[in-house]
């Protein structure tokens, strides 16, 4: 029995590492923010087709348009200017905010379908897996804008009534979450 030489060894070993890696695995192209609770920050900082107005921006877990319904409830509305210049009050002066679903999926590239679909093409087959070569997962978030009556961004750090207008925010972050008859949240209000 002959014996093997170590560089053989090691080398077919890591060829056999690389090749595993290479199958088994898949490269993030785009990994969307984690957001524990909330964050405030420019809007088109964090997506580019936001206003450049600063924005409390928080992980939306619930099926879309369920804020769009909560505001409407819970403000009565009406099903008018639900998204725009809602009107609340704090500490006896109207401020108006104006919300904004948005996207930012995960982008996985995946190297196995690719890698059978070059095969089968070279057997002269089509390719099968066309679909599988990049993988999304939506992440959806909800970014509120808030304004004075002067239309003034009263979540820019220097803003007096931030931290009363922020507590304001959490509030209703904690409310929508936690609530599934928004009807609930009308009573609550009144």
């Amino acid at each position: 029995m002959p014996l093997q030489n170590k560089d053989g060894l090691n080398m077919k070993y890591s060829l056999l590492i690389i090749c595993a890696l290479l199958f088994f695995s898949c490269i993030p192209l785009r990994i969307a923010p984690a957001i524990k609770t909330d964050k405030v920050m420019v809007a088109k900082k964090f997506k580019r087709k936001l206003p450049k107005q600063h924005a409390f921006i928080f992980e939306d877990s619930k099926d879309a348009n369920e804020f769009y319904n909560y505001v409407n409830t819970k403000y009565e509305l009406n099903h008018n200017n639900v998204e725009w210049n809602v009107p609340f009050v704090i500490e006896g002066e109207t401020f108006f905010f104006s919300f904004y679903e948005t996207e930012i999926p995960d982008k996985t590239l995946n190297f196995l379908p690719f890698l059978i679909d070059a095969k089968l093409e070279q057997e002269g087959i089509d390719p099968l897996f066309e679909d599988a070569y990049v993988s999304r997962k939506g992440n959806w978030y909800l970014a509120i804008t808030v304004a004075d009556d002067k239309m003034k961004d009263c979540l820019k750090p220097e803003y007096i009534k931030r931290e009363s207008i922020l507590k304001y925010l959490r509030d209703l972050r904690i409310e929508y979450l936690n609530t599934d008859n928004y009807f609930e949240a009308l009573l609550r209000k009144q």
